[in-house]
């Protein structure tokens, strides 16, 4: 227990949630750059341009079958960016293949009426999509959008192995090598599960709430 005790001091979990919040940045930041992108290969998607078709349907084939962390390793070894643009970069590029499949998703739930009632005030396509189709697909795309957000969280986990970024998982690592005691190694592991668990957890518990909204508001 003294152990456990030294190993529990403001400075270290300070020293944790300091990591967290690298973590949090990462992920919002991803999380808010892949919805666009993904939006717009969502929209690209459904052109009636072969081009802009393909090239979509290209790019979500292209991350949904390959790794996270080889974009990781791309962008900070090969594009030779600092570590945390390259990190948020690889996880926009990764993370919008799976955006582009929620948001279409969430464009397909919009009545066809709504687009042919766009059409016919005159509204362009991106004005049709902005001020008509994305306000009302919106609602059905944020359980998958905060699921994602829980799934990329816990993939910034990579990040340390990859190019020593110090998030969460770094944080940990770092202290961990500060001791030696197989209990305080084992408590580290157990702190950082617990920080990981009460944070995704939390963000599940919001998504299952929202989900129970929407099916008591219809």
């Amino acid at each position: 227990m003294s152990d456990i005790a030294a190993l529990l001091t403001w400075t270290n979990i300070r020293f944790l949630l300091e990591g967290l919040g690298l973590t949090l940045i990462i992920s919002a930041l991803a999380i808010a750059c892949s919805i666009v992108l993904g939006a717009v290969i969502s929209i690209m998607r459904g052109s009636s341009s072969r081009l802009l078709r393909g090239f979509a349907i290209a790019y979500v084939e292209l991350f949904k079958n390959t790794p996270l962390l080889l974009w990781i390793m791309f962008t900070f070894f090969v594009a030779q960016l600092p570590p945390l643009p390259a990190a948020v970069l690889a996880f926009t590029l990764f993370t919008a293949a799976s955006v582009a499949e929620i948001v279409r998703g969430g464009l397909a739930s919009v009545p066809a009426g709504q687009y042919e009632a766009a059409r016919s005030q005159g509204f362009s396509a991106p004005q049709m999509y902005l001020y008509i189709i994305l306000p009302q697909a919106l609602r059905n795309m944020v359980p998958a959008l905060l699921s994602q957000f829980v799934t990329t969280i816990k993939d910034t986990s990579y990040l340390w192995g990859a190019m020593a970024l110090q998030e969460l998982m770094g944080r940990g690592m770092i202290l961990m090598n500060s001791y030696n005691s197989t209990v305080q190694i084992f408590a580290i592991f157990g702190l950082m599960a617990l920080i990981y668990f009460v944070v995704c957890f939390t963000l599940s518990q919001i998504v299952r709430a929202y989900q129970r909204r929407l099916k008591g508001a219809r």
